[in-house]
């Protein structure tokens, strides 16, 4: 279940400017709904069938439902209505809540009293600087919330424990204190870019409990890679930030890593043995930095398909950068190495060099080009 879910939210992971999400097909697409109707079942057989056809929605539209918004069976859309609040009267047997684009500016602490089946929450892009810490109580099935797009100066406090899918980006949250996601062990997908988000705001032990996949902590004020990072990560995104030099120690905990974005920073070093901690690593992506070399390690790394590292200032590329210097050595083609815009002179890059390579076409090539 949890890797079901992650594949299906990735896409809407990335940091972006407001997109309106539609419930309706973001339910058929996702089949989140069906995935766990078991966990909502109230016992009455003759709703089973409803509940799963999802074509059928435009038929269960009910007329006991708050003003402004449009109920279906366990459906309340309430968006780009202008609401200042939380409408009051919604039916206690809602799965999913589309508060989206209005202008509902605080989380009172009875907003979702007696929502205690609700699956999914969408706030995004709203004007909510304030949520009460007991406003999420009880609500030990929310497996999604979006809180993208608002003004948020602090992580809210006592979040479900049960969510899967976490979304902030777009605050203004400027620190992860201790314990910010405590109990949080089934947390897949966690979007906190477009945050101002220094090193020292995170505090040792803010991501404890936390068994997540997908971190995401783009276009914040980072300078460093950050410490302490879940040891369960599959992918890391730390891009768009300030970052200068990567570290032998910065992925030590991250064993199981297969993609990392660390393009558009300041990075000028990497040290070497830094991703000798990465064994897994499939997809690196260090474009747009200030590297003067290809970072050392990478042809020991045999599960690296991808490598970015265009629009560097990368004046050399050695017979044995990509690919192992051993004949026997085990090592995955690579589809995509990316050396376009750098001062090296392509002509002078003996054939060998990508030994290891799928296909000439898997080699992105160039002239120097500001």
């Amino acid at each position: 279940m949890k890797v079901l879910l992650l594949l299906a939210l990735l896409t809407l992971c990335n940091a972006k400017p407001y997109k309106h999400i539609n419930v309706m097909e973001f339910m058929k697409h996702h089949d989140i709904m069906q995935q766990d109707a078991g966990d909502f079942d109230d016992d009455d057989d003759d709703d089973d069938d409803d509940d799963k056809d999802y074509d059928d929605y435009d038929d269960n539209f009910v007329t006991d439902c708050p003003e402004g918004c449009r109920c279906s069976k366990k459906v309340l859309q309430c968006s780009d209505q202008g609401l200042t609040k939380v409408p009051k009267d919604i039916p206690a047997n809602t799965l999913l809540l589309d508060l989206q684009n209005n202008d509902i500016t605080e989380i009172k602490e009875d907003d979702f009293k007696g929502l205690d089946n609700l699956y999914a929450l969408f706030l995004l892009n709203n004007q909510i600087s304030k949520i009460h810490p007991k406003a999420f109580r009880n609500m030990n099935k929310l497996k999604i919330l979006h809180l993208s797009y608002n003004l948020l100066t602090q992580m809210p406090e006592n979040l479900p424990i049960s969510v899967q899918s976490l979304r902030l980006h777009d605050n203004k949250i400027s620190r992860l204190p201790k314990g910010a996601f405590k109990g949080m062990h089934d947390l897949n997908v966690l979007e906190l870019s477009a945050n101002p988000i220094t090193n020292s705001g995170i505090d040792v032990g803010a991501f404890d409990d936390m068994a997540t996949l997908y971190l995401r902590i783009a276009e914040a004020k980072l300078t460093a890679i950050p410490k302490d990072l879940p040891s369960s990560l599959n992918e890391l995104h730390l891009d768009y930030n300030k970052i200068a030099k990567v570290e032998s120690e910065d992925f030590l905990r991250l064993k199981g890593l297969q993609r990392l974005w660390l393009d558009f920073n300041q990075i000028k070093y990497v040290e070497n043995g830094t991703f000798a901690a990465t064994p897994k690593v499939r997809e690196i992506h260090l474009d747009n930095n200030k590297l003067k070399k290809i970072p050392p390690g990478l042809n020991t790394l045999k599960y690296l398909q991808v490598m970015y590292l265009h629009a560097n200032s990368i004046g050399y590329v050695g017979v044995n950068d990509f690919c192992p210097s051993r004949t026997r050595a085990k090592k995955a083609l690579y589809t995509r190495i990316s050396l376009y815009a750098n001062p090296v002179k392509y002509w002078e890059i003996q054939p060998p060099t990508f030994r290891c390579v799928s296909s000439h076409n898997s080699v992105q090539l160039g002239n120097h080009r500001k």
